[in-house]
């Protein structure tokens, strides 16, 4: 017997490899109507690895002082051996994390899977689609540039509106009154260690309750399209007659995965700098303000509403009252109809704003 083959059986003898594999690949089985909106899940996956892969190298020759930061990021994009493309990587990557996570959200909300008793799936992916926006604000200082110094600036004077504590909230976020060296520090930390646990923890315990509660079933070509759940008793949702996730459904997945690195790659190597203006090579100058600052594409709508508002602390309420609905609509939404074509008024809504999201960070890029 050969040496790999030796560990293996010593493997198996302690661990059973071959009896897990049977139970949570081949005898897993999901709905046999399954789409492939259900793997961008498994894509998130492998871009969140992406990210902390490329996250640890750049932290090799990142420093994060204020002297130092954008001469150590220019190092790493001139000096350091393909420094350019793990830099390159790791910020396309943080964009396409919030594209794809959008993608996943909106075919959650449109075939009806965050309704009950899928409500706390919904929460756990909520949180983390503002954890990951919030990891990709703090990482947007980083580089110390003047693009990066001018969004922070307008980014964080926007918690000042609120009353009684927004000062207190701005001073809190910049470890002073203005932007500057304490901030770096306060981001780089957040973005570094706070957020990437918070984010790991999330995602475990939304495969976790994947895991538990069971894959809905999508709500196209069946006869009965509402939600199965029914009783106050916990049932898991199985799928007796449905397809077996290995190797039926894993090819899907690998499918959707090089499909969104084909993407990534043609990003990374042919047009690196759609996410970098030209106040992203210049480094940080407190006293000048660059003209026509804005945030990065996934906030512009947000920018644009605090605009539109002659109040500002108005908009940030607007923002706030969607946000809350949002989270809360598994609550709210209680109805057991789960096929979008049956449910009008919920497809007005979904189809309205989607459209008002577009216009607002359409019109922010351009006013």
């Amino acid at each position: 017997m050969s040496l790999p083959d030796k560990l293996r059986e010593w493997f198996e003898v302690r661990l059973g490899i071959a009896e897990l594999v049977e139970k949570r690949l081949t005898g897993y089985l999901l709905p046999r109507n399954i789409n492939a909106w259900y793997s961008l899940g498994s894509v998130l996956l492998v871009i969140f690895g992406i990210q902390v892969v490329t996250g640890i190298l750049l932290l090799i020759y990142y420093v994060p002082d204020a002297d130092k930061a954008f001469r150590s990021v220019t190092a790493i994009m001139n000096d350091v051996p393909f420094g350019w493309l793990i830099r390159m990587c790791h910020a396309v990557g943080s964009n396409m994390m919030v594209a794809v996570l959008l993608l996943h959200m909106l075919s959650v909300l449109f075939m009806g899977s965050y309704k009950r008793p899928r409500e706390l799936n919904w929460l756990t992916g909520f949180i983390l689609f503002n954890l990951v926006l919030g990891i990709s604000l703090t990482g947007y200082l980083l580089p110390w540039s003047q693009l990066s110094f001018w969004a922070t600036t307008v980014a964080t004077n926007s918690a000042g509106a609120i009353p009684v504590i927004g000062g207190y909230l701005v001073e809190f976020l910049r470890g002073g009154k203005l932007v500057g060296p304490p901030t770096l520090g306060r981001f780089f930390a957040v973005h570094v260690a706070l957020l990437p646990l918070l984010i790991a923890a999330l995602i475990g315990a939304h495969l976790f309750l994947l895991e538990r509660i069971g894959v809905s079933t999508p709500p196209f070509g069946l006869a009965d399209t509402r939600t199965r759940w029914a009783g106050d008793r916990f049932r898991h949702e199985s799928h007796p007659d449905g397809i077996p996730f290995y190797p039926t459904y894993l090819l899907q997945d690998a499918t959707s995965i090089f499909i969104y690195l084909a993407i990534f790659f043609g990003v990374v190597f042919f047009n690196p700098y759609l996410f970098f203006p030209p106040t992203a090579f210049i480094p940080a100058d407190p006293f000048k303000t660059p003209p026509h600052i804005k945030p990065e594409w996934y906030f512009l709508a947000n920018y644009q509403t605090l605009k539109v508002f002659p109040n500002e602390l108005l908009g940030l309420m607007v923002q706030g009252a969607a946000m809350s609905f949002l989270a809360l609509l598994p609550f709210i939404d209680r109805s057991a109809e789960r096929h979008p074509l049956k449910r009008p008024l919920f497809l007005a809504c979904f189809i309205g704003g989607i459209c008002v999201y577009l216009a607002m960070a359409i019109w922010g890029h351009y006013s």
